[in-house]
C-alpha cells in the first residue's frame, strides 16, 4: 500500500491498567498497584521515550464475581486526578490523561477538577471521557441505578459542553442544565486551550459521540492491521460528516508490544507471556463469568464442566468473553472445541484468548508500526505493558530509536502541551472565535 502520509511520526502512550488480567502480577518484577513508585518509575520511562501521555485507568467500585470481591487483579488505588497531580509534579512533558465518568459524576466538579490538573502540569491534563451502563457501579451513588445505552451518550454530549462553557469561564458566572454555577479558578492557559478529549466508546453511538467531540480516540483496534484501518475510515467519514477536518482526531488504539532479537524469541516470549497472565486461577474466573457461578473447585487441567450455565447473560466483571452472548452457547461452543482438541479448562480459555498486539523483534516491529501510521489505520499506540513498572524498558531503550532511524518518531520534545506533542488544533467550540480574532 502507498503510503498516505508519507512524513507521520509514531505517536506513544502508555496505558496503565486497572482491572485486568493482562498484567502479570506473579512475576517477582512485579510492583504494586498501590504504591506511588511504580507510578513514578513508569511515568518517568515513559517521559524519558518522549512519550505524548501517560494514561490512567480508573473504576468507580470494586469488581465483584458471584457476589464475591473479585480479587485475582487490581481492587482499588488512588484516585486518578490525585495521582496525575502528584505525577506532575515528577514529570515536565509528559501528558497526562484521567478517565473520568459523566454517568456519575457533576459537570461542575469535574470541570474544576481537571482543570486545577492542567494548570498545575503546565497544560498537560487529557481527560478520557467514560460512560457506564451498569447498575452495581450505580450503587454506589446516592441516585443509584444507571443509564440507556443511548441516553448514556446524550448525557455526555451535554456533560462535555457543559464542562467546556465552564473552563471558558472561569472568574465569571456560567448558566448550564438550568443551573449557574460560580467558579473560583482563574485561567492560566490561553484560550486556545482545554485538556484533550479522550473516548474509549466503540459502539456506532460511541463513534459519533467522538466524531463531534472527542480529540483522540483510545481504541480496541490496535491488533489487524486491516481491522484498524477500516476503523480509522470510519472515524474520517463520521468527522466529515459532522462538520469536522478528518484528521481531527488522532487515534491511539490499546495494544501490547512483545520484543526480542528475533522473530522467533519473540514469539516463544509472546506464548510465556500469555501463560503468566492467565493463571489457573484467572482460567477458572473467566470461565465462571460464563457459568454465572463459582468454578474455584474445579480442577483447571480438568474437563469443562458437563453441565449448562443456568444464567441468561454473561457477566461483565472485567469485560466479559462475548459481550451479550447467549452463555448456554457459549459454553456449548467452548465444550465442543476442548472435546475435539482434547483442551483442559486451562488450555482452553489459552487458546480463546487470541494474541493481541505486536510480537517480533524490534526491527520488525518498528516497520510495521511505520506502515501503520503512514498507511493511515492510526496515528500511534497506547501501549498496555504486560509487567509493570518495567514493561516499557525495552521499548524506550529498544524500539524508540529504532523509530528515530526511521525518521518517524520524534528525537525531543518541542513543547510541554500535550496538545502540541498530538498536533491538535484548537478545541472545536473556540475555532469561530480564533477565526474571527
Amino acid at each position: 500500500m502507498t503510503d498516505r502520509f508519507p512524513h507521520a511520526h509514531v505517536h506513544l502512550g502508555v496505558f496503565f491498567q486497572g482491572v485486568n488480567h493482562s498484567t502479570i502480577w506473579s512475576d517477582p518484577a512485579s510492583g504494586s498497584q498501590l504504591d506511588f513508585e511504580t507510578f513514578r518509575q513508569v511515568v518517568q520511562t515513559a517521559e524519558r521515550g518522549l512519550f505524548d501521555a501517560f494514561f490512567l485507568g480508573e473504576g468507580l467500585r470494586l469488581r465483584e464475581q458471584n457476589g464475591l470481591l473479585h480479587d485475582l487483579d487490581v481492587v482499588g488505588r488512588p484516585d486518578a486526578i490525585t495521582q496525575l497531580a502528584a505525577l506532575a509534579a515528577v514529570t515536565t512533558h509528559i501528558g497526562l490523561a484521567a478517565t473520568q465518568n459523566v454517568t456519575y459524576n457533576d459537570p461542575a466538579d469535574l470541570a474544576r477538577r481537571l482543570a486545577s490538573l492542567h494548570a498545575l502540569s503546565g497544560g498537560r491534563a487529557a481527560w478520557n471521557i467514560v460512560t457506564t451502563d451498569n447498575a452495581w457501579t450505580g450503587e454506589n451513588f446516592r441516585r443509584g441505578g444507571w443509564l440507556h445505552h443511548s441516553q448514556r451518550y446524550e448525557r455526555a454530549a451535554e456533560f462535555v459542553q457543559a464542562a467546556q462553557a465552564i473552563w471558558d469561564g472561569f472568574g465569571s458566572t456560567v448558566r448550564y442544565a438550568a443551573s449557574t454555577v460560580e467558579l473560583e479558578v482563574q485561567p492560566t492557559v490561553e484560550l486556545a486551550d482545554h485538556p484533550v478529549l479522550f473516548q474509549a466508546g466503540d459502539s456506532p453511538d460511541g463513534r459519533d459521540f467522538a466524531a463531534r467531540h472527542a480529540e483522540v480516540i483510545f481504541s480496541a483496534h490496535g491488533t489487524d492491521f486491516d481491522d484498524a484501518l477500516g476503523f480509522a475510515d470510519d472515524i474520517r467519514a463520521r468527522l466529515r460528516a459532522a462538520g469536522r477536518p478528518e484528521d481531527d482526531i488522532k487515534v491511539l488504539p490499546s495494544t501490547q508490544f512483545i520484543l526480542a532479537a528475533t522473530d522467533e524469541e519473540a514469539r516463544e516470549k509472546a506464548r510465556w507471556v500469555k501463560e503468566q497472565q492467565v493463571t489457573p486461577a484467572t482460567a477458572l474466573s473467566l470461565l465462571g463469568q460464563v457459568w454465572g457461578e463459582d468454578l474455584s473447585s474445579y480442577d483447571p487441567d480438568g474437563p469443562l464442566p458437563a453441565h449448562d450455565p443456568a444464567i441468561t447473560q454473561v457477566s461483565e466483571t472485567r469485560g466479559s468473553p462475548r459481550p451479550g452472548a447467549d452463555p448456554r452457547a457459549v459454553a456449548r461452543a467452548w465444550r465442543e472445541r476442548a472435546e475435539a482438541e482434547h483442551l483442559t479448562i486451562r488450555q482452553l480459555v489459552l487458546a480463546q484468548d487470541r494474541q493481541r498486539g505486536f510480537v517480533g523483534s524490534v526491527e520488525s516491529v518498528a516497520d510495521e508500526l511505520v506502515r501503520w501510521v503512514r498507511s493511515g489505520a492510526t496515528d500511534g499506540f497506547n501501549i498496555t505493558p504486560w509487567l509493570v513498572p518495567t514493561g516499557l524498558d525495552d521499548v524506550v531503550d529498544l524500539l524508540v530509536p529504532a523509530l528515530q532511524e526511521r525518521g518517524a518518531y520524534r528525537t525531543e520534545y518541542t513543547s510541554t502541551s500535550l496538545r502540541d506533542h498530538l498536533g491538535l488544533r484548537a478545541p472545536v467550540p473556540h475555532r469561530a472565535v480564533l477565526v474571527g480574532a
